[in-house]
């Protein structure tokens, strides 16, 4: 029997604003994507997800869909989405969209004309929105307060009422029928909420990042038979599949999203939000594969998304960053099961500092600067060494670039042999299939065979020696010693694990 096409695949994140540009406005769009489709069926990868393209306000850049069956003019039509679709099949790619349920935005005409669709109360309990402030926002004309978990232009829908859950059938059916060979599911957690709207235990003032990991309000019972439905609906179409954002640390809690009946793949944040520590990393990987098979689920992998800041930038920034994130790829590209990339990681681009009246994000703004944001890992793609938008736009682009964002450009690394381009190219090339089994390894390095392969991690500070074996690729320039922060895959025929 054939196994999925997804569960050892590498899908590439699309930040649609920040890809490519084709009409000089200074946003990325659909034809700009369409045209660079030949670049990352070069680079080896196979699945493209792109991120919400809907008819839009544009208040959390795109994740307030007030058009769910529709592709805003900012960034093309739907006559431009069949034809990416189209291409992208045409070159071996697969095509992801994100479809965003548990709110829309305030100006979608649901929220005009059918309130019941939405969560309402009349006196606010203490839940947080997680961008900052309060989660209930009055509604002057109807003199009561709505729910928004993320930001005010962002009402939550009542996924209690099937109105709701019919209209989002449609919704799903209309792009499977369009072609389209996965969805994914945003905040997949938090759909259904407490109907009796109780307080949370002990919020937490200002915006935080995980603070989904302590709600109660969220992650209900509720949520399972309906994915039980959606998984039906989802597989009498062949070969598409479903992937769930699951915000939770503990991969145990996000496992039971992808029991075998329920959702196919969900994102596992665990590796992405470890520090880079060889016991941490190796805890992370383990706990990760474990949740997984207890449920008979394929793990995933992530290092960065568009809502965090770039692993380069995590794991140090400079050249040390640039090392790390290096080795990096490698491991996570040797793991088993589904990796994500996100646009720019296979050209080691790090955070941008943007100064503050070039920051966009809700986040920033709701938390009067407290938080940063993401807009430093959106910054747009340098497709050329030539600024001021290095190819990406003929236009003023809408977060603006470094001025050395050409050192870092595709075409800077193009052909480079000791590029993090080539390096990728290479990794994607040779990623191994098989069993996954850890190795005795020196302390600070981690090392474990995948079928034809084995991958060496050092994760310390001094050079280690690399076991006997016929090297495949390794993430440092060096010979026979691996040097800190680097990483290595090697032929297992001769080595010693």
């Amino acid at each position: 029997m054939t196994e999925p096409w997804w569960q050892d695949a590498v899908v590439y994140e699309i930040y649609v604003r920040s890809f490519a540009d084709s009409d000089g406005d200074g946003v990325g769009d659909l034809p700009g994507i369409r045209s660079r489709l030949p670049y990352l069926a070069a680079l080896g990868v196979d699945a493209i997800w792109l991120t919400p393209f809907f008819p839009s306000p544009g208040a959390d850049h795109g994740y307030d869909v007030a058009d769910y069956r529709g592709v805003d003019a900012l960034f093309g039509s739907l006559d431009d989405f069949d034809g990416l679709v189209t291409d992208a099949h045409r070159l071996g790619l697969r095509v992801v969209i994100d479809l965003v349920p548990n709110h829309t935005s305030i100006e979608h005409p649901w929220f005009r004309e059918h309130p019941d669709y939405y969560v309402w109360s009349d006196e606010p309990n203490n839940w947080l929105s997680v961008f900052g402030g309060s989660a209930w926002e009055l509604d002057e004309r109807r003199g009561r307060y709505f729910l928004h978990l993320f930001a005010p232009e962002q009402p939550d829908l009542d996924w209690h009422n099937p109105s709701v859950r019919r209209e989002f059938d449609a919704i799903y059916r209309f792009w499977l029928e369009r072609g389209v060979d996965g969805i994914r599911v945003d905040a997949a957690h938090g759909l259904f909420k407490d109907p009796e709207l109780m307080d949370e235990a002990e919020p937490v003032p200002g915006a935080e990042l995980h603070s989904f990991d302590r709600r109660r309000a969220i992650d209900r019972p509720e949520l399972h038979p309906y994915y039980r439905g959606l998984r039906k609906l989802v597989d009498a179409y062949p070969e598409r599949m479903l992937i769930g954002e699951v915000f939770f640390r503990d991969p145990s809690r996000v496992a039971q999203y992808a029991r075998p009946d329920e959702l196919h793949l969900v994102f596992n944040f665990t590796l992405q939000f470890t520090d880079w520590d060889a016991d941490s990393m190796r805890s992370a990987i383990d706990r990760t594969i474990d949740s997984m098979a207890s449920v008979g689920a394929t793990p995933t992998w992530v290092l960065e998304t568009h809502d965090v800041p770039r692993v380069a930038t995590r794991y140090g920034g400079g050249a040390d960053g640039l090392r790390r994130a290096r080795a990096a790829a490698l491991l996570l590209l040797a793991l088993p099961g589904t990796v994500f990339l996100y646009q720019g990681q296979e050209l080691g681009l790090e955070d941008v500092d943007l100064p503050a009246e070039h920051r966009q994000d809700p986040i920033f703004r709701r938390t009067n600067g407290a938080r940063l944001g993401r807009d430093g890992c959106r910054v747009p793609v340098p497709w050329t060494s030539a600024g001021p938008a290095f190819g990406f736009t003929s236009g003023t682009p809408w977060l603006p670039p470094p001025a050395d964002f050409g050192l870092r450009s595709v075409a800077a690394q193009e052909g480079d042999p000791d590029s993090t381009l080539e390096l990728f190219r290479a990794a994607l090339a040779h990623r191994p299939a098989g069993a996954f089994a850890w190795c005795e390894s020196a302390e600070r390095t981690l090392s474990f065979r995948r079928g034809e392969l084995v991958c060496v991690v050092n994760v310390g500070a001094e050079s280690v020696p690399l076991p006997d074996g016929n090297l495949i690729v390794r993430s440092d320039a060096g010979q026979g010693s691996l040097a800190a922060g680097a990483a290595a895959w090697l032929s297992p025929r001769a080595a010693r694990g």
